[in-house]
């Protein structure tokens, strides 16, 4: 199994002010699947999004991608594992405002042993005629395009989504997700995306809903809808 997760816990705080976020996760994802993870405010989806990404470290449990296992991890070995394992895409863009599209992105490429073509990614997300534009001068769906852009040049075995469309209008938002999805399919990229979105959960191979720290639900989507088809 490409992703493994077992009996994780995260908890918050010391003596009765501490909050025990997550109870104890157990999960598998295989490589190129899509994987939302679904939850309200609260419920511990960020955390766990926090810690597959090495954001955060674990009270317990294991975390191992592609075999690798990032349990026990020093600082610098967790940046490392983020740098040459994973891409993140956030809610809120973080582009550099100073620098271009094109800029913004390469400087992900410079940092990464193995990149992507700048220019292929640009024509995959429809961005190339807006490479010398600054963060300022785009929309947000194009600021949003920009950031996939940044985390894909890595190359990334899992990219981790974390409210990508929380930002954006419905329009925008399933212009985002047809682009996330041909990705997928494009580049087989391993993706988890964390939403309260309950529609994307139709897309995506994999649902993973999660409640007062627990996994409530946890299958397979056997009947597919094309993020263009989505209701909302």
């Amino acid at each position: 199994m490409y992703l493994t997760v077992k009996d994780l816990k995260k908890g918050y705080g010391e003596g009765t002010s501490r909050v025990e976020v997550l109870k104890g996760i157990n999960t598998e994802i295989e490589q190129g699947q899509m994987c939302v993870i679904l939850g309200p405010s609260g419920s511990g989806k960020s955390t766990f999004l926090n810690l597959i990404g090495g954001l955060d470290t674990s009270d317990s449990g294991k975390i191992s991608i592609d075999g690798l296992e990032i349990g026990g991890m020093s600082s610098s070995e967790l940046a490392k594992y983020r740098r040459d394992y994973l891409g993140f895409i956030f809610q809120f863009y973080n582009l550099v405002p100073n620098l271009t599209v094109y800029e913004n992105i390469q400087v992900c490429e410079n940092l990464t042993k193995d990149p992507m073509k700048i220019d292929e990614l640009l024509e995959v997300l429809n961005m190339t005629e807006h490479k010398d534009k600054f963060p300022s001068q785009l929309s947000g769906g194009q600021q949003q395009r920009c950031a996939i852009a940044r985390a894909l040049v890595k190359n990334p075995k899992l990219l981790l989504c974390d409210e990508p469309t929380g930002a954006l209008d419905s329009k925008t938002s399933k212009e985002i997700l047809v682009l996330l999805e041909k990705v997928n399919k494009l580049y087989n990229t391993t993706m988890l995306i964390v939403t309260h979105n309950t529609a994307i959960k139709d897309m995506v191979h994999k649902v993973i809903k999660i409640k007062d720290g627990l996994i409530s639900k946890d299958y397979i989507n056997t009947n597919i809808v094309s993020a263009k088809d989505i209701e909302w």
